[in-house]
This record gives C-alpha cells, sequence and structure tokens, in this order.
C-alpha cells in the first residue's frame, strides 16, 4: 500500500492545488457551520455560572437561546458547504471517467486483436462512484473534525487552560495510536478484498464449470482448492478484525479516556477556583462535539480511506494484479476438472486460484493403451421431458483405437453426442459404455484419465504455457513428451513466438486459434486414451487442422471427431451421419452411395474456398 500512496499523492497535491479557491470557501463555510461548536460548551457554561446558578434565570436563557441560534446558523453554512464539497468531488468524477475511457480506447487501438476490455465498464460506474462517494465522505468528515476539534479546543481554552491538560494528552495519544494503525490497516484492507475477489472468482468458475468438475470426478479437488481460498479469506479477516481492535482501543483512548479524567478531577478543579458550568461546559465539549467528531473520523479514515486509496490506485494505474502474474493450478499436485466445455475466463475479472494443497488422488483402474472402445445401446436423450428427442435409439459401437467423424446439420446433436459419451450428460434412455463400464459407474476410472473433450471454445488460464498444458495430467509429463506433443500439433511456432514453454499468458492476447492450439496441445500430452473434439479446429486453418487431427490419428487410443469440413470426414477411419431421427454410419465413399444427406452435406462444403477472414473461420451453412 506505501507504494500505492506514493504513486497517488503527488496527483492528489496538483489536484488540490488548482482547487485552492474552493478549498477557501469549503474552508470558510466550515467555519461559520462549527460556530456551535464553540458556543455549545461556552454557552452552556455561561448559562449556568452567570445565569441559573447565580439566580438569573433571563440570564441563563439568553445564553441558551445564543447557543440554540448558533446551531441554526451553522445548519444555514451547511448549504455552503454541500455545494463547496459538489465542486470539489465532481471533477474527481470527472476525470476519472476520462482517464478510463482514454485508457480503453488506447488499449484498444494499440492492442486490435485483445478481447474487449470488459472491466472497463465496471471501473467507469461502479468505480469511479466509489472513489466519488467515498472521497466526498472523507472531505466531509476530516473537515467537520477539523473545525469541530478547534472550536471545542478554542471553548476550553476561553473556559480554563487548566481544562487542556486534562484533555489534550489522552486525545493526543490517541490520534498517534490511530495514525500507526491506518498503514497495516490498509495493507490488511487490501488482502482482504484480493481474498474476496479470489474465492468470487473461483465459485464464479466452479458455478460455470460444475456439470465438467463433476464428469472429471474432480470434486474433491475443486472443493480443497475452494478451502483453501475460503481459509485465506478468513486469515485475512482475522487480522482485519485484529487491527479494528486496536483501532478501538485508540478510540476509546482519545474520545473516552479525556472525560473519565474530567470526572475523576473534578474535585480538584473545583478547588482550584473552577466553577460548576466550565466543568459541564468542557464535559459537553467532550461529549457532544470531540468525541462524535473523532469516533467518525477514525471510522471513515479506516474504511472509506482504504477504500477510496485501493479503486484510485485500480483507477489511475489500471486494474488490480494482471492476470499473468496469478498463480495457477499445480499441475504436478493437483487432477484438474476438465476444463475443455467451460467458457474463456474474462482475463480482466478472472483471477486463477492460489496454491492449495489438495488430497491425494485417490487410486484408478489403468485404461488399456489401445482402448477404450466406445458402445452406445438405443441411447435417447431429450432436453426436458415434453421436448423432441435429439437422439433416438442411437446404437454406435466405437472400436478401441478407431478415428469416427461425427457430421450433420446445425443443430441435429452432434455436441450432444460428444457431451453424453464423455459423462456430461446423461440419455434419458439406454446405456453409454466407455472401456466396457458404464460411463457414470462410481468404479470407473477418473474421467480425466478415461477421456479429454475439447469444444470450439478453447479454455486457457492465467499460468505459464507449461501449466497450460500439463493441466491434465496428474503425474506431470517429461520434458521429451513436452516437447513432443507440441510439436505434433504444430504449437512449435507459438511456443518460439512467445518464448518459451514457462512464459506466462494473457489469455486475452491470443487469438481464438492460437487458443484452440494450445488445448490440442493439452489434450495431446493427457494420459487420457479417448479424445473427443468437438469442432475444436474450427479457428484453424486447413493445413493446421489437417496436422492437428494427424497427430490425434496417429496417438494411442480413440478418436471421436465432430467435423466442419470434408477433409476432416475423408480421414476418418468411418463417418456417423445424424440425421434427426436416423443415423448412419459407414466410409466416406459407402455413404456417398446410401445417405441423400451425406452427399449434401459433402457438396456444400467448399475446401477450396478461404477459410478464414479476419481471423474468423468461414463454415457450410449447413455445419455451422
Amino acid at each position: 500500500m506505501t507504494t500505492a500512496t506514493a504513486r497517488l499523492l503527488p496527483r492528489a497535491r496538483r489536484f488540490l492545488r488548482r482547487r485552492t479557491r474552493v478549498l477557501l470557501l469549503l474552508a470558510g463555510w466550515s467555519l461559520l457551520e462549527s460556530a456551535h461548536t464553540f458556543l455549545g460548551g461556552y454557552g452552556l457554561a455561561k448559562a449556568l455560572d452567570q445565569g441559573f446558578l447565580a439566580g438569573r434565570t433571563g440570564v441563563g436563557l439568553a445564553w441558551l437561546g445564543v447557543t440554540a441560534l448558533a446551531v441554526v446558523v451553522g445548519g444555514l453554512a451547511g448549504r455552503g458547504v454541500f455545494r463547496g464539497l459538489a465542486d470539489l468531488v465532481e471533477p474527481l468524477r470527472d476525470g476519472l471517467v476520462r482517464q478510463v475511457v482514454s485508457r480503453s480506447l488506447t488499449q484498444a487501438v494499440a492492442h486490435p486483436a485483445r478481447a474487449a476490455d470488459s472491466a472497463a465498464v465496471s471501473r467507469l460506474t461502479n468505480q469511479t462512484e466509489i472513489a466519488r462517494d467515498s472521497f466526498a465522505g472523507l472531505v466531509l468528515v476530516a473537515r467537520s473534525f477539523v473545525f469541530t476539534a478547534a472550536g471545542a479546543v478554542l471553548g476550553l481554552l476561553s473556559l480554563a487552560p487548566q481544562l487542556l491538560l486534562i484533555v489534550v494528552p489522552p486525545l493526543a495519544a490517541g490520534l498517534l495510536l490511530f495514525l500507526a494503525t491506518l498503514r497495516p490497516m490498509a495493507a490488511r484492507q487490501r488482502a482482504f478484498l484480493q481474498a474476496d475477489e479470489d474465492l468470487s472468482t473461483q465459485f464464479g468458475a466452479v458455478a460455470e464449470g460444475l456439470r465438467d468438475v463433476v464428469a472429471c470426478g474432480a470434486q474433491q479437488q475443486t472443493a480443497a482448492r475452494a478451502y483453501g481460498l475460503i481459509e485465506d479469506e478468513a486469515r485475512a479477516a482475522r487480522q482485519l478484525a485484529g487491527w479494528a481492535a486496536v483501532r478501538c482501543l485508540s478510540l476509546g483512548l482519545a474520545g473516552q479516556l479525556p472525560i473519565l479524567l474530567l470526572l475523576v478531577s473534578a474535585p480538584w478543579l473545583l478547588r482550584q477556583g473552577i466553577t460548576p458550568g466550565v466543568v459541564l461546559g468542557a464535559l459537553a465539549y467532550l461529549t457532544q462535539s470531540l468525541l462524535p467528531a473523532l469516533h467518525t473520523l477514525m471510522n471513515a479514515l479506516g474504511s472509506a480511506g482504504t477504500r477510496l486509496l485501493v479503486v484510485l490506485d485500480r483507477l489511475t494505474t489500471g486494474p488490480g494484479p494482471h492476470p499473468e502474474t496469478t498463480t495457477a493450478p499445480d499441475p504436478e499436485t493437483t487432477t484438474a476438472p476438465d476444463p475443455e466445455t467451460t467458457t474463456t475466463p474474462d482475463p480482466e475479472t478472472t483471477t486463477a486460484p492460489g496454491p492449495t494443497t489438495p488430497p491425494d488422488p485417490a487410486p484408478h483402474t489403468p485404461v488399456p493403451p489401445g482402448g477404450p472402445g466406445v458402445e452406445l445401446r438405443a441411447v435417447t436423450f431429450a432436453y426436458g421431458p415434453a421436448a423432441q428427442p435429439v437422439l433416438h435409439d442411437l446404437d454406435l459401437t466405437v472400436e478401441p483405437g478407431e478415428h469416427l467423424v461425427v457430421v450433420g446439420p446445425s443443430g441435429i446433436g452432434k455436441s450432444t453426442l460428444t457431451a453424453l459419451v464423455a459423462g456430461l450428460l446423461e440419455p434419458g434412455h439406454g446405456e453409454i459404455r466407455v472401456a466396457g463400464r458404464p460411463v457414470r459407474a462410481p468404479s470407473a476410472p477418473g474421467p480425466s484419465l478415461l477421456r479429454v473433450l475439447i469444444p470450439q471454445q478453447a479454455y486457457v488460464f492465467s499460468g505459464t504455457l507449461r501449466e497450460n498444458l500439463l493441466y491434465l495430467c496428474p503425474d506431470g509429463a517429461s520434458a521429451p513428451a513436452l516437447e513432443a506433443s507440441s510439436d505434433a500439433v504444430g504449437l512449435d511456432p507459438l511456443v518460439r513466438r512467445l518464448g518459451g514453454f514457462d512464459t506466462p499468458l494473457d489469455p486475452g492476447a491470443l487469438s481464438q486459434g492460437e487458443r484452440q492450439l494450445i488445448a490440442l496441445g493439452r489434450a495431446h500430452l493427457s494420459p487420457a486414451p479417448l479424445v473427443l473434439l468437438d469442432e475444436a479446429t474450427c479457428h484453424l486453418d486447413p493445413a493446421a487442422e489437417m496436422r492437428a487431427e494427424r497427430a490425434f490419428a496417429e496417438r494411442p487410443g480413440t478418436l471421436i471427431v465432430v467435423a466442419h469440413r470434408i477433409t476432416s470426414a475423408r480421414r476418418a477411419d468411418r463417418i456417423l451421419v445424424l440425421d434427426g431421427v436416423r443415423a448412419t454410419c459407414g466410409t466416406h465413399d459407402e455413404l456417398l452411395g446410401r445417405s441423400a444427406l451425406y452427399r449434401d452435406l459433402a457438396g456444400s462444403w467448399q475446401p477450396e474456398a478461404p477459410e478464414r477472414i479476419a481471423g474468423i473461420s468461414v463454415k457450410s451453412r449447413y455445419l455451422s
């Protein structure tokens, strides 16, 4: 927090220096408003000593009337205070808005391929309003305390200078103790906010990918990471509460101890010739002015002040920690959920969970390296009890090591089929077996060890390239295996451009094709013997797609591909054509004679046409 303060102080001084006139007007209205503070104790003392105790009721009432009039004048002066406050606060909000918009536009021009900065909306609306309200509250509270304290001290001095010997020392000691807690309190506040953001990010990611977590059997590991983040936030909250207790001690020292000392020393003061009215006036200064103002100041500086400093630091120097600096899960110790079907997180708002120590993964049954085979028996699936079935009584057998391509019009059920085989969806009727076992059987091997599913939207998190590639390898992988998989899928040029496997990734700076290459490399390196590619190469050009599919075809195991080009279908051992309630399976030549739909689809594919326009793949009207 020291660094943030050092960055912000020069800007704050320049901002205030340009508004000297506004500050002087605000001080003038505040001085007029604080007149009732001075008369609150002084008038009460005079009303008691010169009026009621002296038997002059009229004089006492007159002094009370003067005190009440001062309160009315102070209330009227409050109008000028708030007008001056607006002249000071609104320019701050306008300047922050201009800075956020300017930075976002500059980044968009400088990095047109980078994902849109959606966090700019939060900075433009919520965070600028937090800064505006916090700054206004601090100015209002600090101004009130300064002029209230000045009025009270002046009143005590006017009544009896001896009172300052009782009031000032504990007041100063309490204020110094409070100021000493500001820096550690701010650091703990920032740590708590960061821990809360990390926990919210983790819960959001888990909520989005809950079905993947369950399908991969990663509930225990995911819960362990979430528990670690909960513990981090609880630890930060306890530390914050500890410093809050110190702040309460300083408040008691500065606000309550002077009252106690005044009451204890009252007999001595009376023996020194100080009248009861003066003692009562001093007590009024402490209880009605100083203590409330001090309490408000400490609370404001301890909460709104820290919040303002954090928000201003983010608004003026960009968002919080860059995604590259966050820590990704350790692939050497973590059996991760299959992320391939989750939505790519926004790099501005997503922070990868910090390292935790999850429990050891449960022992798993080895899967034959040539398998597994996939078998669907009379599988029917619909998205709702009254909905039309997407798949109806589908029978399919994929032999171990076979390469199957699935084709069909858009919305016909290709992605649904891969989700069913992956165990992400459960059929309404029928049975699905992988490696001879029901896909959702409790005794089946861990899903991430059995199969890997890569959807069209590839998942890349904010860690190093090596961590991304090892994400599905619970036991890690050797350097030669990592390099071989990278070379096989065509990832080497990207590795060289990024600067090696240990380069931190900024997901927002990668194109969709680059993300798909990383996800393909991750799947190729994984130990899963069944790979499901659901249009996982749609953002690659035909040559890159052919190389990636050849790499998976040569990789030991079974391959099921949802294709979007005729070339993918022709490279397969067999092709499954989904046509509503019917499904036809065979080779390319067989299907040209047996399936009218396949002939139509094959004719609509245009392999010679440009496949990419401005980085976006152009797909058949039947398959997109």
